[in-house]
């Protein structure tokens, strides 16, 4: 039997878990929902959730890929006791790692053709509506949607072809290293704006006040919500990594400097992106409007913006790209461990498989665009993100949790035994209660408010 491949370093593992966890998610929302929230406050409810809630769950799929030694699809049949039915959800996992993939190579796509926008000058000397019209223009064009996002692909997938150790960690440690030193050149930067002080104090300051005006409740679970989905359990991604790692180190241990530096790079998109926002006077908007229409406008009216604006849609690939490369290699792993076929023949078949799969996305905002269609009331991207976001993430960390804490499972003991082996922070045996019976109910409580927050509100 062909012995398993390994990370070369505990900075890899690291590194390419905080990547994985690292998102779009962490620069288009975080800041935007933190500031209405509350500001301070806000992040110190994000703080308790990202400890009570995912970091428990992470351990849990570190701890099913160290102890199986296999990617997420094969790692039950290793585990669970005979005649059980948990390998299912490894079949599961895989289908939402490739559902992601369908829309994040899009989106990851849009932030090298803006960084590429940028480079060559093409939002210079053009007003608001004139930048507002390139992102409009840009969705109009299937082709050019089309190759960025087959660029990402093609890109993604040669590394990982590559191999563990000379492809998917050395990328990764070059590629996070220079995204976390552009973050804080920007940061530095938003310092020395005019309206800094003023959009700092707005971010950081815990304002209750403001919170009450948006509502206690949506604010916490607004919190809830950032810190759970924040680190991408439930589809596998960290699992894999997990069967990569020796048994040095504790899980728990690990988990937590990932989680430092996956809210490291969230808060510190806020220090960017606040002081620019109160200097223009713009609205601290949330999502694609803020990165493609609101920041390019901010970047044309400062010194050397057509430098900061590169830096920044750089330091957003770096971003996307770094969860591409994560969900790449979990992709390409179990399809080497199900045909059992080469890395490389793994390699070609899911560059062709998710080309394909990501067209609808690219062609959602054009081609198909037909004018009464949506789907759920969005386009394609927003049914794939919610499936994403609102099914597999929850109900996938649900399964991971059950399995080991459940002695129908693998089981409290040797979930434990394996996430403690090791030097670090352990896991306590005063914290079974509340990971085995009260976590699971909070998971479900998520489900439900994305279920009901989708099609019960306006």
């Amino acid at each position: 039997m062909e012995e398993r491949e390994k990370l070369k370093s505990r900075l890899g593992f690291i590194l390419l878990s905080a990547g994985c966890a690292i998102g779009i998610g962490n620069v288009w929302k975080f800041p935007y929902t933190a500031g209405q929230g509350g500001g301070g406050a806000f992040v110190l409810f994000y703080l308790l959730f990202l400890i009570i809630l995912g970091l428990p769950i992470m351990t849990m799929e570190f701890a099913v890929g160290r102890a199986s030694q296999k990617s997420p699809v094969k790692a039950y049949h290793a585990l669970e006791k005979p005649g059980q039915k948990w390998h299912i959800h490894g079949i599961i996992t895989l289908i939402g790692c490739y559902l992601l993939m369908m829309f994040y190579t899009t989106v990851t796509g849009w932030m090298l053709h803006y960084f590429y926008m940028t480079v060559t000058g093409q939002f210079q000397g053009l007003d608001a509506d004139g930048v507002s019209g390139q992102f409009t223009t840009m969705l109009s064009k299937p082709l050019t949607m089309g190759f960025w996002m087959v660029v990402v692909v093609c890109a993604g997938v040669f590394v990982c072809s590559r191999g563990l150790q000379n492809g998917l960690e050395k990328v990764t440690k070059v590629m996070m290293t220079s995204l976390l030193i552009i973050m804080i050149i920007l940061a530095v930067n938003s310092f020395f704006m005019d309206g800094a002080k003023e959009g700092l104090a707005f971010y950081l300051i815990p304002d209750f006040e403001r919170m009450k005006q948006i509502g206690i409740a949506k604010t916490i679970t607004g919190a809830m919500n950032q810190a759970f989905f924040t680190l991408s359990l439930g589809i596998g991604a960290m699992a894999i990594l997990g069967s990569y790692i020796g048994k040095e180190r504790s899980l728990l241990g690990e988990s937590v400097n990932i989680a430092i530096l996956d809210t490291f790079v969230a808060i510190t998109s806020g220090l960017i992106i606040f002081p620019a926002c109160f200097t223009f006077h713009v609205d601290q908007t949330s999502g694609p409007s803020l990165i493609f229409i609101t920041l390019p406008n901010i970047f044309n009216h400062i010194p050397l913006g057509r430098l900061w604006g590169s830096l920044f849609f750089l330091f957003m690939f770096f971003a996307a790209f770094s969860t591409i490369l994560a969900v790449f290699e979990n992709i390409i792993s179990c399809g080497m461990e199900l045909t059992g076929c080469s890395r490389q023949k793994s390699c070609a078949v899911n560059l062709v498989l998710i080309i394909v799969l990501s067209l609808p996305c690219v062609l959602g905002y054009n081609v198909w665009n037909w004018k009464g269609f949506s789907i759920f009331g969005g386009s394609v991207l927003d049914l794939e993100d919610f499936l994403v976001s609102n099914l597999f993430l929850p109900l996938g960390s649900l399964v991971y949790l059950l399995f080991c804490t459940s002695r129908y499972g693998w089981g409290w003991k040797n979930y434990t035994t394996e996430a403690n082996t090791g030097k670090g922070l352990k896991i306590k045996n005063w914290m079974r209660g509340y990971i085995t019976y009260i976590l699971p109910l909070i998971v479900l409580f998520i489900f439900g408010f994305g279920i009901y927050d989708k099609f019960f509100t306006n």
